[in-house]
């Protein structure tokens, strides 16, 4: 039960840290609403046209690429730094093959729809 009282603590923590973040921010920050201040801001030029803009699909798939291989990155690492020990045997070995084995099939499936191609 000393297991649970501990993350208790650690969750009411960290929720109490963002709240007085939070309030600091809220208590410290300036405000100055002036037109100047609530208009949009973009690299120093100002804006032009409505807040609408169309995004092309394809960079969403580049996203969940980019996010598939960061979890493969966030997995492969640490396992490969405890291989060494012997008490994982082929079992892990067996386990981390399915893993890629799906990452390759996901991979080799947006190949094959032609997603890897920047045009």
């Amino acid at each position: 039960m000393t297991a649970y009282v501990v993350l208790g603590g650690v969750v009411l923590a960290g929720i109490l840290l963002v709240v007085v973040a939070l309030l600091a921010r809220w208590m410290l920050a300036p405000n100055a609403p002036i037109p100047a201040t609530l208009r949009t801001y973009e690299s120093g030029v100002d804006p032009v046209g409505t807040g609408w803009a169309q995004v092309h699909v394809r960079y969403l798939a580049y996203a969940f690429l980019y996010v598939i291989f960061a979890v493969d990155a966030v997995f492969l690492f640490p396992w490969a730094y405890v291989l060494r020990d012997a008490h994982l045997g082929v079992a892990s070995l067996v386990e981390m093959g399915i893993f890629v084995g799906v990452l390759v099939v996901g991979l080799a499936h947006t190949a094959r729809r032609g997603l890897l191609h920047w045009t």
